[in-house]
This record gives structure tokens, sequence and C-alpha cells, in this order.
């Protein structure tokens, strides 16, 4: 009865993992062909073509969610490593796939649906009215024309038709099969074990012996030095009107952490900066060119490593690009413009082992500890005894359960896990911990219907997700990919 009850708990992953696949990205939109390829296409899914600009774009988009969540460290090794070109491409495989079938099926959005939409959003809107002032500053600061906007727009729109019409709501017998598994509950001996159970030292002839097997990972940062030229936009002069002025041609790019749209008052101070170096713009370009001719001297010769916080992601994306001896146009570190040339680049090298022995030590024994400690679970479970484990009440995963020896976190990723598994007993990693458990006993709780709308919730996403997962492999064999250049897919 366990077991065949642990396997159907394979539901419960549906509950908690369902995720609705999106389809919608950003930039310019994607067009019908209507016969060769056109000049500047990378690829082309069934009769729509996918160009380099609309690749570029959303990879950029892509780039800058990942740049952000790492605090801005990301560079274009580590791109390159997390595969975001591939990514990009495959976000708009997908989407062009789907318009394929848009286009087939015969569905159509009005330019009336279209102007909707344009007005409905927020950050074109002022008092809660649409700008068309506004609009048009955002297009001008994109350098987007507005044919190519709507048009984007109508491509999002088809895409949002296509996937309604998968809305399908669940059926009752479908409604009990997944009441039941949500409703599974079980009673558990466990053991939970962490670094404090071993017995564990670090051994030099070990750590030098990992170094040497991986040294080329243990690389000196890329060194530049060079010599800047700073502009300081602060004795520019910006009154209050220029500041309101400012703000209401260009609120749209003022935000906060959700997206909503900040007030005059609450952007105000960085209005003023942005203006500012708005009017120092020209100033830092006179200087780039005298510093070109020789006519003007550096404010500071600095040594810095690839990626220095002294300057920013941006400004260190364009060095790369860049060789001895070249100029950067000027760009905006702070409150001001530096304008830098590159004097000298020196190349990364493998480490010695003395330099680099501090973090290869940390790698070195994270992962032996982690190996020691499999071994000491797998080693537990074997001579599992529940005499000396512990021993909880029947759980449940929708409750909020707090397992003795782990927190709320580590209690819900473990069952998570738990319940997704076909094993009654076996090893489930959390965080730094393991814990080794045992099932001893399994029974079915009855259905609270107050769990209805959630229970109907559930089936209805699962249905979703399941038809546009058929969707997408029916459209794979449909409408197959050309690509015109390398390094797209994996």
């Amino acid at each position: 009865m366990i077991s065949w009850m642990q396997k159907n708990n394979k539901f419960l992953v549906w509950t908690i993992w369902i995720a609705t696949i999106s389809f919608i990205g950003t930039g310019a939109s994607m067009g019908l062909s209507g016969g060769g390829v056109k000049a500047g296409t990378v690829a082309k899914v069934g009769e729509v073509e996918i160009s380099q600009t609309r690749l570029n774009m959303v990879y950029s988009s892509i780039y800058n969610q990942y740049n952000e969540a790492m605090q801005g460290t990301l560079d274009d090794k580590k791109a390159k490593e997390l595969g975001l070109v591939q990514q990009a491409f495959k976000r708009l495989e997908t989407q062009a796939k789907i318009l394929n079938y848009s286009n087939e099926v015969g569905i159509i959005v009005s330019d009336e649906e279209v102007l909707a939409k344009i007005q409905g959003i927020r950050s074109f809107q002022q008092e809660g009215i649409f700008s068309q002032e506004i609009y048009d500053a955002y297009l001008r600061s994109q350098r987007v024309k507005a044919k190519v906007f709507e048009e984007t727009l109508r491509v999002e729109l088809t895409i949002e038709k296509t996937i309604a019409l998968l809305t399908t709501e669940g059926l009752a017998l479908e409604i009990e099969a997944i009441s039941a598994a949500m409703n599974v509950s079980d009673k558990l001996a466990y053991k939970v074990l962490t670094e404090a159970d071993l017995y564990f030292k670090v051994e030099d002839a070990k750590v030098k012996s990992f170094w040497e097997m991986q040294k080329e990972n243990f690389m000196t940062k890329q060194m530049y030095d060079l010599s800047i030229v700073w502009t300081d936009s602060k004795i520019i002069e910006a009154t209050e009107n220029e500041v309101k002025s400012y703000y209401d041609t260009n609120s749209f790019s003022y935000t906060n952490s959700e997206g909503k749209q900040l007030s005059f008052k609450e952007a105000k101070e960085q209005v003023r900066t942005d203006l500012k170096l708005k009017k120092t713009k020209k100033t830092a370009q006179k200087a780039y060119i005298a510093f070109k001719k020789g006519k003007l001297t550096q404010s500071e010769k600095i040594t810095l490593p690839m990626g220095d916080l002294k300057l920013t992601s941006d400004v260190w994306n364009a060095l790369k690009e860049k060789n001895v001896g070249d100029i950067l146009k000027p760009k905006v570190v702070g409150n001001m413009y530096a304008t830098i040339k590159i004097e000298n680049i020196v190349l990364p090298k493998v480490k010695t082992y003395d330099a680099a022995k501090g973090e290869v030590t940390v790698l070195y024994a994270t992962q032996a500890k982690k190996e020691a400690l499999l071994a000491l679970a797998e080693e537990t479970l074997k001579a599992f005894d529940e005499k000396n484990a512990t021993i909880s009440d029947f759980v449940k995963l929708e409750e909020n359960v707090n397992l003795k020896l782990l927190n709320n976190q580590e209690s819900l990723q473990f069952l998570q896990k738990l319940f997704t598994s076909t094993k009654e007993k076996g090893i489930i990693s959390v965080a730094e911990k393991i814990i080794v458990y045992n099932i001893l006993e399994q029974k079915l709780s009855p259905v609270d219907t107050n769990e209805a709308e959630s229970v109907n919730e559930t089936v209805n996403t699962l249905k979703k997700h399941t038809f546009e997962s058929n969707l997408i492999k029916m459209l794979d064999k449909k409408y197959p990919t050309e690509t015109y250049m390398g390094g797209l897919t994996n």
C-alpha cells in the first residue's frame, strides 16, 4: 500500500512546480516571410523569420535580467557558460512556432485592440489617462518607430489569444484524483546529518592534488592600465522647472522595484542627476576629442582588474571589446563621464599554488565534505535503526510543518522532494543537510471542502500546462527550424 501511494505521489509535482510557459518577449516584431530569406535573418521557423536585431534585443533583455540578479558581476564568458544566446533563441523559436499556428488558424488582432493595449500601459499614462507626449518620448528614447513598437504588441496579443484557446475547466474525475493526491500524509522515521557529524581534516597533499587537476580554473584577473579624463556634472545647474519638465517627458523611466511608476517627489533627485548628466554630455564629448588629439591630459592614471567596481559593468563591457591604445567614448560613471584610454592590458595567467591555495582549500573542503557526508548517509541508510531516529506525526505537503532538527524552509524543501519520490526509504539533500528517511505508515486524509477552490485552480493550471506542452511538441514537428548561423542551439 505504501509503495503504491508513494509512487502516485508524483501528482504532487504538478501541484507545486507547475509553471505556465512564457511566450511573450520584448523588442522588434517577427513577421511572416514572403519567399526568400531577408538579409540579417538568423533563422526561419516555418514561415516566420527571426532577425539578428530581434535576437540581439531579446539576448540583451535576458543578459540584463541575469546581470541584475548577479549584482552586476555577469560577463560575456559567464553568459556563454549559462547559454544566454541559446535561451534567447529558444524563446524566439517558441514564439515563431505559435505565430505560424496563429496565422494558420486565422487569429487576427485588430488595430483597435493594439491601441487599447498601448493606452492601457501605465507607463504611458499621466494621472490615469494615456499621454501621447509620454508615448512619443518613450519611442524616441528607445529609438523605435511607432509602427515597429505597435507591431510588436500585435505579435504579443496574437500569441496571448492563441494560448487563451487552451483554457479549459477541470472535470470531476480530474479534480477528485488531484484532491486525493494532495491529501496523502506520511509518518516518518528520519535522521538529519550535517557536517558536524563528520570527522574531517584538510590535508595539504590532497588540496594540492585537487589544484593540479583543475588549476586552469584559478587564474589571475585581467588587468588594465588606464588613463581617465573625468567630466563632472555636479557643477551644472538644473532649475526646478527644468527638472519637472524632464520628469514629465521621461516619467516612464522612473519606477520602483515592483515596476510601479514613481511620483515626481519620489524620483526628483534621480531626475536631477540624470538631467545634469544630459547637460554635461556635450562637454564630455569635447573633452574626448581634445584628449584624443593630445590637447588634454588625463585626470587620473590607474590600474584595475577586470570588473572592478570603480567603473560600471557598461564600461567594462565596452573595454573588453577594445585594444591597447584605444580610447573609449564618454561613459557615465556615478555623477560623471569617464573618457578612458587603454594604456596596457595584462592577460590572465594560471596562479601559482601558493597564490591560489586559499580559494582552492575552500573549494576542496566544500566538495570533500559533501562527498563524505553523502557517504555517511549511505552507510546510515544501510543500517537504518528506527530506535535511534526521530519519528514524525503524519505530515502533508500542504500543511505548515516544522519537522524537528529542520527549520520551516528546510522542512518544506524536504517534504517537496519526499512527496515526489517513489522510494519508501532513501536519502534527500536539503541545503547543507542530508536527511535519511524511512516511511513507516501512509494514509489518505478526508478531503477538506475548503480546499475545493485550490484544487480546482491546480487542476486547471495542470491542464493548461499539459495542453501548452503538447501544443509545442506538435508545433515542433509541424514547423521545422532552419538556422543560418552557428551557436543558436545547444
